[in-house]
């Protein structure tokens, strides 16, 4: 009864190229979704801060004031009307 026995381990297959681009692809995955969480879990600190009641403009030239769009006379403006279904 024990001769009859085979204790020999089974015959795996070596993997191919495929399934070995496969396997690290998911293990790259993997790590890559575990930093993504955990940049959203973890707070980042900033390596600057600026206090918006400190903030000062040094120079009148260094702030911008956002010009008003003049409306344009030669263009008439579109008429909207509903979509018919």
């Amino acid at each position: 009864m024990a001769a009859e026995l085979d204790f020999s381990p089974p015959e795996i297959p070596e993997p191919t190229f495929m399934e070995n681009v496969l396997r690290y692809g998911l293990f790259f995955g993997a790590i890559f979704q575990l930093i993504c969480v955990l940049a959203i879990i973890l707070p980042v600190s900033k390596s600057h801060k600026v206090d918006s009641d400190s903030f000062e403009p040094k120079n009148s030239e260094t702030v911008k004031k956002p010009k008003a769009t003049a409306p344009q006379i030669s263009k008439k403006p579109k008429k909207e009307t509903k979509k018919k279904r």
